[in-house]
């Protein structure tokens, strides 16, 4: 099962290049149609997960490369799946957004966009070191090109800088992968979870694996390739590097760097949170100051995610369950103020919020759902932010007060430039005759948002479901996070 909802995208995406000629309608319907498909399996293996168990489920196994201990190994568990889960949603999503926005180069779009989602599920499922640092890599050419090819007027410069800045990292992270393996006489992840390392090499391959993690999150001070990104990325471009692609940075912290190297993470808390607390509070005032309302929703996601590190480093069970969730809810909620700023650009191709103003009176339809959107965002108690956000400070609470009342003024921050956001561009009077001439959203366009806006009020008043996935899961992580590989004597002389 999770070689098929892995690889159904790639096998697509090779169709499509390789079995259809120059037929944009049909390429469309295929990609759309792969998607769906994915979706569906992906679907098949939330029915057969069992949510009273942490153990990895759905295992595959097959030799490789037997002699350096490499073995393809893919499983989920409770913290791997939710991700899966919304990859296989967004994606179907990004492409009926692009349905007319993209008009050059179809085939390349498609085939590149569902690469990306292969890629990307390979990195939640992987269980081999080696085969998740090669989707981690992999992920990194479909972006590009996506970014580079179908992008703004600087898209080659934010192309490259996000290349770049991803691939530096990820080259430390490469050499801690190896020591792990040869040091373990393995590369199997599950496998290394036990084994204990000296608190020294602890720290050198945290700061590896952290380099590479805290770009992807990304973590100030290397956030500046993001902006960029997504302000020239086309806009299912940026739904999936908001949605997921950040994520990944994240779910890295939570499968190696607490459970593998618990006593290394223990010691960098500190570190983290000061990180984290930058994050929160310096790109909020940030995105208050933006004119262009890509870039602001941009710099707001480094501050959300900034609740999200927050929370995986609390070390206690409503921090993580939290910071896991909020991961999500970022996933949609960000997911949707992107896609809700490309159906404006496509009507006016403009996103400098002094062109907007009045939209409302023109499009009522859009109006409502960005407002439920934009609730989300601030954590509107009902919506999915709330609940998200509330768990990560409780968890932040009980791990440091400082930290959870400095986070809190994130919130207000949040609330400012949200808000403001949305008074400058949906109210006020009509701003001039481009506005005038808007027509509302057609039923392709409201179709995206439906399953995004039930997510939002599900996990907001029920959230059970999507705790109880990941309970058993965190359980485990916790019992690994604390467990002292090193010993305590170490850790002081260190």
């Amino acid at each position: 099962m999770l070689s098929l909802v892995t690889f159904l995208p790639l096998v697509g995406a090779l169709v499509i290049f390789f079995a259809v000629k120059d037929n944009p309608k049909l390429i469309r319907y295929l990609a759309l149609g792969t998607s769906l498909l994915t979706f569906i399996v992906s679907l098949q293996i939330l029915k057969g997960f069992d949510n009273s168990t942490a153990a990895f489920q759905f295992m595959e196994e097959a030799a490789w490369l037997p002699a350096y201990g490499i073995t393809y190994r893919m499983g989920v568990d409770g913290i791997s799946l939710p991700f899966v889960l919304l990859t296989a949603l967004l994606t179907p999503l990004c492409i009926l957004a692009s349905w007319e926005s993209i008009q050059t180069q179809v085939k390349g779009y498609m085939v590149s966009f569902l690469a990306l989602e292969s890629f990307v599920i390979g990195v939640f499922c992987a269980l081999d070191f080696i085969l998740f640092y090669i989707f981690w890599e992999a992920m990194l050419i479909p972006m590009f090109l996506l970014i580079g090819i179908w992008g703004g007027k600087n898209r080659v410069y934010a192309a490259y800088k996000f290349f770049l800045y991803t691939l530096a990292g990820s080259v430390l992270m490469l050499i801690a992968i190896l020591v792990m393996g040869f040091k373990g006489g393995t590369f199997s992840i599950p496998t290394l979870m036990s084994i204990p390392f000296s608190f020294g090499l602890q720290v050198w391959l945290f700061l590896g694996l952290f380099s590479s993690f805290a770009v992807k999150v990304p973590m100030w001070p290397v956030h500046t390739w993001l902006p960029d990104a997504h302000v020239e990325a086309p806009t299912a471009g940026s739904v999936i590097l908001a949605g997921i692609l950040l994520k990944m940075g994240a779910y890295g912290f939570l499968r190696f760097s607490l459970p593998i190297l618990p006593d290394a993470s223990r010691f960098f808390i500190p570190f983290i949170f000061g990180l984290s607390l930058v994050a929160i509070v310096y790109t909020a005032l940030v995105a208050l100051m933006q004119k262009d309302l890509k870039k602001l929703i941009a710099y707001s996601s480094v501050s959300h995610m900034g609740f999200v590190t927050i929370g995986l480093f609390t070390y206690n069970q409503q921090g993580i369950e939290g910071g896991i969730l909020q991961m999500v809810n970022h996933g949609v909620v960000s997911g949707a103020l992107f896609l809700l700023v490309g159906v404006i650009y496509d009507r006016m191709h403009t996103r400098e919020i002094a062109r907007f103003g009045g939209i409302a009176h023109r499009m009522p339809v859009y109006a409502v759902i960005f407002m439920v959107f934009t609730m989300a965002s601030v954590g509107l108690p009902g919506t999915n932010g709330f609940i998200g956000e509330f768990l990560i400070l409780l968890g932040a609470y009980l791990a440091n007060k400082g930290v959870a009342v400095v986070a809190a003024t994130g919130l207000v921050f949040g609330a400012a430039y949200m808000l403001w956001m949305f008074k400058k561009v949906l109210f006020g009077v009509v701003a001039n005759d481009e506005v005038a001439a808007l027509q509302d959203m057609n039923k392709r366009e409201v179709a995206l948002f439906v399953p995004l806006l039930i997510l939002v009020l599900w996990i907001g008043f029920y959230p059970a479901p999507f705790l109880k996935m990941m309970h058993a899961s965190v359980e485990q992580l916790l019992i690994q996070a604390n467990t002292i590989k090193a010993g305590s004597a170490a850790i002081a002389m260190f």
